[in-house]
């Protein structure tokens, strides 16, 4: 990846955003199906417009870049040799979508021979959007204007924000191993766009439980180009997916990977 690949990538994922928020207000802002994919064995919702997001999304990288793989949520891989990858998450945050909540997102992610490099975060009902334009550079764009953004480096144990979710993946049991974590929960987690405010500097640690590939790959290029870390619980690559940490520094990230310990066996 050089710079010109960076800058062509970058543009196609800002002018999709555009795309799927309009595509969204003009064909999927009405009644819609929802179904069960765990059919009794608990809650995983989609949505008929999951599926159409995803198909739009598809066909956009087609036409673009016909010869990359495509892996998506909800229709599965599309292989071939390329080095490209483009993870789609059509509806991060379904549950939020089917209530009417605004925190849900379109995701995606390109990934260069396995690790994701570029990350788009659209926020339909939010009208805002968050990507990275290089390994060093990450943006929220409102209103037509792009803001770069950074985390808070300057955060400290002794203040920081925490936002963290279970979502149903850690057992009473096991959240009575982390008191402290579950005594510093003060503020809501509310799907990506918890990792969003985090590369805005407003929050300055994130724990998330069970996230899958589509989830986070969109994520860490905006985390890292903002100056995050991110890792799973025990400290390994992001790329793993699965129970997520980030945080703003060093010093944060050491301090709940060590309170983490406990449950990340």
């Amino acid at each position: 990846m050089n710079s010109s690949d960076y800058k062509v990538f970058s543009k196609f994922l800002s002018d999709l955003a555009r795309k799927l928020t309009k595509y969204y207000y003009l064909k999927l802002n009405k009644p819609f199906k929802v179904s069960n994919k765990e059919k009794g064995r608990g809650y995983d919702p989609v949505t008929s417009a999951d599926k159409a997001f995803e198909k739009f999304i598809r066909r956009e990288i087609i036409k673009k870049f016909p010869k990359h793989q495509i892996k998506g949520e909800e229709f599965g891989q599309k292989k071939n040799k390329s080095d490209f990858t483009w993870i789609i998450d059509p509806i991060d945050g379904t549950r939020s979508f089917v209530i009417g909540n605004p925190t849900w997102s379109n995701l995606i992610s390109l990934n260069h021979k396995g690790y994701p490099v570029l990350g788009l975060a659209n926020f339909p009902i939010l009208k805002k959007y968050y990507y990275n334009t290089s390994k060093k550079s990450a943006f929220v764009v409102e209103k037509s204007k792009a803001r770069r953004i950074k985390v808070n480096r300057k955060a400290k144990y002794s203040n920081v924000k925490l936002s963290v979710a279970f979502h149903g993946n850690l057992s009473l049991s096991q959240q009575k191993k982390i008191p402290i974590i579950l005594k510093m929960m003060q503020f809501p987690c509310a799907d990506a766009l918890s990792y969003s405010h985090f590369a805005e500097g407003k929050v300055d640690a994130v724990i998330q439980c069970g996230n899958k590939i589509w989830d986070i790959h969109p994520l860490i290029p905006i985390i890292e180009a903002a100056g995050g870390i991110v890792s799973n619980w025990k400290n390994e690559s992001a790329v793993k997916a699965g129970n997520i940490l980030v945080s703003a520094n060093k010093n944060v990230h050491y301090k709940f990977l060590k309170m983490l310990k406990p449950v990340s066996k």
